[in-house]
């Protein structure tokens, strides 16, 4: 397993990260110990959730619950030492927690305490704004995300935001802070400020990647290259897409499609030729289709972990397999040339 730096915050992280969003509906808590357990034999260091999760599908009733099955692993295991634990604070809008209300130097201490209490521990280790209050093109609001209705006191917002982050690190119950689904505007206002004010500096930015998803390569690769804040990509598999198993309109059993009906609008005609280019150039080159997508992404300029998640323990071990894989440059070519062809199938 490689590891590398969390920006400029001295903590290394594993270069796969665990992601969790299905512990407590699609798993059980003690499914997700044993996700946990086979993932730190395999070298990862790394664990990601947040306050809304599990995931699939949402709901009030089961909010939460995915932190708890990492509390109770916590208490359980008494290896806390060995995890770095990544978790968020949902955006504006959601009204399954806190009426919806935004992000807000009230709702950052609120949530901060809830999410320690349910995770059995006294601090976290990168605490990430889900999604920003002025909005978001990710989650497949682009091309039609509108930026130019944006309130200009957003700077004021973000600014208010960072201070209130700077209190949890300084009353020890957060190590760093990181952002998601942002912008390389918003993550520019974000080391502003912290520089301008000595708060505590943006370690990572944690957006969607994969081969069917590379808005970062464009200025988000830039910002990481010159600022340090480097990416943690979540659906590095495109919610499943790319292992194949959702061609020719196939639903398997038990599957986030099964729940999820058109996996929030990734399963759709323009998708369909470039996954199955991809799954015929994994199965070329003697590559499980996920080790394909997951190895691409390893070996991007930018990255700083891999959130991958599983349901079963098989999908688990084919996902850290991955880590021993490095793509030939024939076969990253021949990547290049599938994107040039489908270059924004979601």
């Amino acid at each position: 397993m490689q590891y590398r730096p969390l920006g400029r915050t001295g903590i290394d992280v594993s270069l796969y990260c665990l992601g969790s969003m299905t512990w407590g509906t699609q798993n059980s808590e003690a499914e997700g110990h044993a996700q946990i357990d086979a993932a730190l034999d395999a070298g990862v260091n790394f664990i990601d959730t947040a306050e809304m999760y599990p995931t699939t599908p949402l709901s009030a009733e089961t909010q939460g619950r995915t932190e708890e099955v990492i509390g109770s692993w916590f208490a359980k295991s008494r290896r806390r030492d060995d995890v770095v634990l990544a978790t968020k604070i949902v955006g504006d809008g959601y009204d399954r927690i806190r009426d919806g209300g935004p992000i807000s130097p009230a709702s950052i201490a609120v949530a901060v305490d809830d999410s320690l209490r349910r995770l059995q521990t006294d601090y976290i280790d990168l605490y990430q704004l889900h999604w920003p209050n002025r909005g978001t093109y990710h989650f497949r609001k682009w091309p039609i995300f509108d930026a130019s209705g944006q309130d200009r006191a957003a700077p004021d917002d973000i600014a208010a935001t960072l201070e209130a982050l700077d209190k949890q690190v300084k009353a020890g119950k957060i190590r760093a802070i990181g952002l998601s689904n942002d912008s390389a505007w918003g993550t520019m206002q974000f080391l502003k400020f912290a520089e301008a004010n000595g708060w505590p500096r943006v370690a990572s930015i944690q957006n969607e990647y994969s081969l069917l998803c590379r808005h970062y390569d464009l200025d988000l690769a830039e910002l990481t290259h010159h600022e340090d804040v480097g990416l943690l990509a979540w659906s590095p598999l495109a919610a499943g897409m790319l292992t194949g198993k959702y061609l020719d309109g196939a639903v398997p059993d038990g599957s986030r499609a099964s729940i999820n009906d058109g996996l929030s609008g990734r399963i759709n005609p323009r998708a369909e030729s470039p996954v199955r280019a991809y799954v015929e150039l994994a199965r070329a080159h003697g590559l499980h289709p996920v080790e394909l997508a997951l190895a691409f992404c390893a070996q991007r300029p930018f990255m700083t972990s891999i959130i991958f998640g599983a349901t079963t323990m098989e999908q688990l071990s084919i996902a850290l397999g991955a880590a021993n894989i490095t793509l030939s440059q024939d076969v990253l070519d021949a990547i290049t040339a599938i994107y040039k062809a489908h270059p924004a199938p979601l």
